[in-house]
């Protein structure tokens, strides 16, 4: 059928194509494209496809099609007619086997007519094309024909009102032009993130095609050039799906589209008002209460609109647990600038692991000249801190970022003398904040943060209770040892469990001030839970935390129940690379502590994992790994018992602003990006996918693509977006985003990016669409209550829609109460 000569007209427009700089900033810019027409393939019962040309009649009535068999009075459809236009495969034709993976979801559309509700199903080769069609049929389905001003709107609509009045203030004298410099500014000052030479390109691309090229910038360009440049195709098809009047929302659009869409409870129009208010760049629309595009645009940028739930940006997590049931945001060798071997130590290293909300540092100390001992770490003897030095500077930051409790890991490799300086200092410079109240010997679980408020905890080794002597020998078998016998050139003897040993002199004083975490020497699971006291840690070196994660992974949960453990990189981390630390919390293990000085994947889901409790360096830990009787192996493959799994439906929409790499010299300015979006968690979650590239186009690229993720333990997910340029000599990093699933907000949401090493990007975001449904197969699509928030959520039921449709409501109106009972059988089970 397809293979007929088509005719002349027809050749102009390739197949399902839409021209890269075509903007489709109006309903009438819809209409023209859709007069103008293009091929698609229409898809038959049978599941086989045809080309067609498919285009609107002029005086849109009627939607036609051909080359045809029939002639061309049966290839049309009315649009009167039309019931319904659906977006993806919506239709039993389309999710059929034999098409259901030849092309992807936003690819196709099904139009639904006549009284009996048929179907006309469509695939076009790219989401653009589907956009305009879907919004110009549901425009002329929902408005009428009489509604689009194709040629010239009769009057000045809101926005291009507003424009002018922008135009008329950079235009004090009435000349009726501004040079291009001015012009510029004032589109880039409307619009940040937008690059002034792209602004100055399109000035001149009007310019020369009106042949005024080099004159000053007239109303009408300038009008012109700023939709071009300002609108964001995929709002604008947003926006007119949600609007009931034409090219704006007014407050009962916005209603619907807060409350449906972005999942906010308890809406009103006053609230929808206030958002006119704030956002609406026009004094005619604030005034009318309407959004225009720029304004819907301006609220969908805005803090309101971010992924990122803001509750969670404070403490809202209950932290009157015993410590041991939460992670700990930790720093391995806080002092180092770089790596082990050529890094220099620094003051500053300090400081900026507390801001960032590290609540547990290590600090080693040696012997220094003239009786005061020194912090420094590997070969960089040459940049010695002062230990007292080092302590003022934790004093003074220790709880700016958070007020919780501060543990001090002590690796003291000093003589007895220099180690009862270590401690004259730590009482004199830490005072009050040093928690040296015993433990109680009654309980049988570590105090809570919320109790522990404010106080600096010293970890360390410490000699027996009963012990009266001044002095005292224990063992040595911490990452101290290890790092000490690797730089001093020791020899592999005195190995026990895998873990090096030997005796260390320690004095009392020092040994005093150890109360809630006492390092002792692990053996095995089953001695520590015969043995083992509640205020004693262990620390484990990543590989044997490995073992036994792989071999042991219900004792390893089991046993973080009760204890703390420590987990630290093995030392032949020289360049001071980063363990995964998903590894090791999936077993519970608190302070798994990060390299802070290296950037990369490792520290984006630390950094991005902690910020889920208002950055204040505790998370809890998941029900399943604190309730004494609940069985949860760090290997789980599957669902979990007694954890309801969510569905995580991500659509990557567009992204805005992305910069060159930072260091690229290839390909010039031109970016072709695509995207990453990777699920870590344990190993039944973990997962990958990623977007086609864009190509050459960093300023807007359209990704539209949809994708999947079956989450069985949310409580231990995240969710991270990587940005990278897709280049022949190596993709290179434009920028990430790393969130905890339990923080995702859903609806249409702007993700910021972040750089290498973590600061955000200005300007530069994604576009996405968020959606969590509870399991395969329905159910009313919500965000789960949080299993950690305070307060519980009213248990939410599968409730029904009408149809219009009299035989389907009342056959369906009867399956209202068995599905409340399933879902309460079903929530009482869990």
């Amino acid at each position: 059928d397809g293979s007929k000569q088509r005719q002349a007209r027809k050749k102009t427009v390739s197949f399902s194509s839409m021209p890269s700089d075509r903007k489709m900033n109006s309903t009438a810019a819809c209409m023209a494209f859709m007069m103008e027409g293009c091929e698609m393939k229409k898809v038959r019962s049978n599941s086989r496809m045809y080309n067609r040309y498919f285009l609107l009649d002029p005086d849109m009535r009627w939607l036609r099609w051909e080359p045809s068999k029939k002639d061309s009075e049966k290839a049309k459809l009315e649009i009167k007619s039309i019931k319904e236009v659906r977006l993806g495969k919506k239709t039993p034709v389309l999710r059929s086997n034999g098409l259901s993976d030849q092309f992807p979801d936003e690819c196709a559309f099904s139009i639904i007519y006549g009284d009996n509700y048929e179907s006309l199903d469509l695939v076009a080769s790219t989401a653009d094309v589907v956009s305009t069609w879907v919004m110009g049929l549901r425009y002329l389905v929902s408005y009428g024909r009489h509604m689009v001003g194709v040629v010239e709107p009769s009057q000045p609509s809101v926005r291009t009102s507003w424009i002018g009045s922008v135009f008329e203030l950079a235009d004090p004298q009435r000349q009726g032009h501004i040079d291009l410099f001015r012009a510029t500014q004032i589109i880039k000052g409307l619009n940040p993130g937008m690059r002034e030479s792209r602004i100055e390109l399109k000035f001149k691309e009007l310019q020369k095609a009106k042949d005024c090229y080099g004159e000053g910038i007239d109303l009408d360009t300038f009008v012109e050039a700023y939709c071009e440049l300002c609108t964001r195709p995929e709002i604008f098809f947003l926006l007119v799906q949600f609007s009931s009047n034409k090219e704006y929302l007014d407050s009962k659009d916005l209603m619907l589209f807060v409350e449906v869409e972005q999942g906010v409870e308890g809406v009103s129009e006053e609230m929808c008002r206030e958002i006119v208010h704030k956002y609406e760049p026009s004094a005619e629309g604030r005034n009318s209460g309407y959004l225009s595009i720029d304004g819907f645009t301006h609220y969908l940028l805005s803090s309101e609109c971010h992924i990122f739930d803001p509750q969670h940006k404070h403490v809202c997590q209950d932290m009157t647990q015993p410590l041991s049931h939460y992670y700990i945001n930790s720093s391995h060798n806080a002092s180092l600038l770089e790596d082990h071997y050529w890094g220099s130590s620094d003051l500053s290293s300090y400081v900026r692991a507390l801001r960032m909300g590290c609540r547990s540092l290590e600090v080693v100390v040696w012997d220094g000249a003239d009786c005061e001992p020194v912090v420094y770490v590997g070969s960089s003897v040459a940049s010695q801190l002062a230990f007292c030095k080092v302590l003022d500077v934790i004093n003074q930051y220790a709880f700016e970022s958070s007020e919780y409790p501060l543990i001090l890991c002590l690796v003291a490799h000093c003589s007895v003398p220099q180690q009862r300086v270590m401690a004259q200092h730590l009482k004199k410079i830490l005072g009050d904040k040093l928690h040296v109240e015993p433990p109680n010997m009654e309980d049988h679980y570590l105090p809570s943060p919320e109790k522990l408020k404010g106080k600096i905890l010293i970890k360390g080794k410490s000699l027996p209770s009963d012990s009266q002597d001044s002095e005292g020998e224990v063992t040595d078998e911490e990452e101290g040892f290890e790092m000490s016998r690797r730089m001093m050139g020791g020899d592999d003897k005195d190995q026990l469990n895998g873990i090096g040993c030997k005796q260390l002199r320690i004095c009392k004083e020092l040994s005093d001030l150890v109360t809630l975490c006492k390092s002792v020497q692990f053996r095995d699971f089953e001695t520590s839970k015969r043995e083992q006291k509640y205020w004693e840690i262990c620390s484990f070196n990543e590989v044997d935390a490995n073992r036994f994660a792989n071999e042991f992974p219900e004792d390893f949960v089991s046993y973080n129940k009760r204890f703390l453990s420590r987990v630290y990189p093995t030392p032949m981390r020289i360049d001071a690379s980063n363990m995964n630390p998903q590894d090791f919390w999936k077993c519970g293990c608190q302070i798994v502590a990060m390299n802070y000085q290296t950037p990369g994947l490792m520290m984006d889901l630390n950094l991005g994992w902690f910020r889920q409790n208002g950055n204040c360096g505790y998370v809890l830990r998941p029900a399943i790994m604190r309730e004494e009787v609940s069985y949860f192996s760090a290997n789980a493959r599957d669902s979990l018992p007694g954890v309801s799994a969510q569905l995580l439906h991500i659509k990557v929409i567009s992204g805005q602003n992305l910069p060159k790499p930072r260091g690229s010299a290839a390909k010039g300015d031109v970016v072709e990006p695509y995207i990453y979006v990777e699920i870590h968690g344990i190993p039944a979650d973990c997962a990958e996918q990623r977007t086609k590239t864009v190509s050459q186009n960093g300023d807007n690229p359209i990704f539209d693509e949809s994708f999947e993720f079956q989450i069985n333990l949310p409580e231990l997910a995240a969710l991270r977006f990587v940005v990278l340029d897709d280049d022949y000599i190596g993709d290179e990093f434009i920028g990430q985003y790393t969130i905890p699933f339990e923080c995702l907000l859903p609806g249409y949401r702007h993700v910021p990016l972040q750089s290498l090493t973590g600061e955000f990007l200005p300007n530069t975001t994604l576009f996405v669409h968020v959606a969590i449904t509870n399991r395969r197969g329905g159910g009313k699509a919500h965000k789960r209550g949080l299993s950690v928030r305070k307060g519980r959520k009213a248990r939410e039921y599968t409730s029904t829609k009408t149809t219009g449709i009299k035989v389907v409501d009342e056959l369906f109106r009867a399956s209202t109460q068995p599905l409340r009972e399933a879902t309460d059988l079903r929530e009482n089970v869990q």
